[in-house]
């Protein structure tokens, strides 16, 4: 892999554009029922969710961790693969875990709001474990530590979009 030294990256322009959504979320009333993935999408229709999720959080500190591991990792992965293929693979691979995500809710039962980019971010670290086997490890315990950690102390994590999103890239490196 290639260091990555580009300003004006997609990856870039993809967290520009997630800053933007969050706080358009944050200033419209019901933003994050909105834009999160959650029942109101079989209810009332609202199929937009499956993509504007992606672009949601559920505070300023979920987006921050979120949009600094895309940076790293979205910026080294399109260096990687291209452009096309990192749109494809991050906003595709987010809608297809937004899917995965929106059958577990479904199963669950439960109202369960989802917000966030790390099922699409997680796709991209799955693509990338696949494709760098001396990394695999690594990222592997990252997932784990990401989906199963915080709610050890408590915090609500959409851990099962964290490994959908995981299965889906690395699916997704045999294909792309």
């Amino acid at each position: 892999m290639t260091k990555h030294t580009e300003l004006f990256t997609l990856t870039n322009f993809i967290i520009f554009i997630t800053v933007i959504c969050y706080f358009l979320q944050t200033n419209i009333m019901y933003g994050d029922i909105l834009f999160g993935l959650n029942h109101y999408f079989f209810t009332d229709q609202l199929y937009y969710q499956i993509v504007s999720t992606i672009f949601a959080h559920g505070g300023l500190e979920h987006l921050a961790m979120n949009m600094i591991v895309l940076w790293q990792m979205g910026n080294l992965l399109e260096t990687y693969i291209g452009k096309l293929r990192f749109f494809l693979l991050y906003i595709v691979g987010g809608v297809l875990t937004s899917i995965g995500t929106l059958l577990y809710i479904g199963l669950s039962g439960e109202f369960i709001n989802v917000v966030g980019a790390s099922g699409a971010i997680s796709v991209i670290m799955g693509y990338y474990a696949l494709k760098v086997p001396s990394e695999r490890k690594g990222i592997f315990v990252w997932i784990i530590l990401i989906s199963f950690v915080p709610i050890a102390f408590g915090m609500p994590v959409a851990w099962y979009a964290h490994l959908i999103g995981f299965v889906v890239g690395l699916v997704a490196g045999f294909i792309i």
